[in-house]
């Protein structure tokens, strides 16, 4: 199947690691990958902050890019979900781009959605004598529906000793524009997050969203932290025996 990588602004421009690890876990598993090259912000930021045609103009583009694919995937659950709730809102009041759209979002999806719903792989062989915990990011959580999927595969890992996150829940703080907006209220909610986490005694932090994890990581280190952030694909990548 043809898979197009929709990397996000983050990714692309932080965390290479995270979109070169689910670009090879889809190899591994016989996705044919591409990257279209003319892809940009998915217009999140703008449509958060009231700029409708702005973040119109952003999706017109992402359509371009991805249109062909027979599926997108993404290393967030953020961007997913801005594409997967907001897409058809944006041409509301076109039926010709609104259609086309709709197709689009139909076969976006997040990592581990398209690994254990799409692919039916929860093994990627993988062992990792650490202890670990996992923070459901809001956006992939609320929006996308993502409950188990990232679990099972993290439980499929050989050697983990998988520690419950208090409170889980609860949002880390950052939220796009939130965490600018208010950003004292931001602040205590990932100090918060920061001092769930250091209460399981985790080595490492696994999430599916870099935005969340570039946040808690900045108060992480800030408080001097030892706690290692990661997204699930670079973990079943380089845990991995099949690299």
């Amino acid at each position: 199947m043809k898979v197009s990588l929709f990397v996000t602004c983050l990714v692309d421009q932080f965390f290479p690691d995270a979109g070169a690890s689910t670009v090879r876990l889809l190899r591994r598993y016989g996705c044919d990958v591409s990257f279209p090259p003319g892809q940009t912000c998915c217009g999140q930021p703008a449509f958060n902050s009231g700029y409708v045609n702005a973040a119109r103009e952003a999706a017109k583009n992402h359509y371009k890019n991805f249109a062909d694919a027979d599926y997108i995937v993404s290393p967030s659950g953020s961007c997913t979900g801005m594409v997967h709730h907001y897409y058809r809102e944006l041409f509301a009041d076109d039926p010709v781009m609104l259609e086309k759209v709709s197709a689009m979002v139909d076969k976006t999806y997040e990592f581990s959605q398209f690994m254990v719903n799409v692919l039916g792989v929860e093994d990627v062989g993988a062992t990792f004598p650490h202890r670990v915990t996992y923070h459901p990011a809001c956006h992939g959580m609320r929006l996308l529906g993502i409950q188990e999927e990232p679990m099972r595969l993290l439980r499929a890992i050989r050697d983990i000793e998988l520690i419950e996150l208090p409170k889980a829940e609860d949002c880390c703080g950052f939220g796009g524009t939130f965490s600018v907006k208010l950003s004292d209220i931001s602040g205590a909610m990932v100090t918060e997050k920061s001092e769930h986490i250091e209460e399981t005694r985790a080595e490492y932090l696994i999430s599916t969203d870099m935005g969340c994890l570039m946040n808690i990581n900045g108060n992480l280190r800030r408080r001097g932290s030892k706690v290692k952030i990661m997204h699930l694909a670079e973990l079943l990548y380089h845990a991995s025996a099949d690299k």
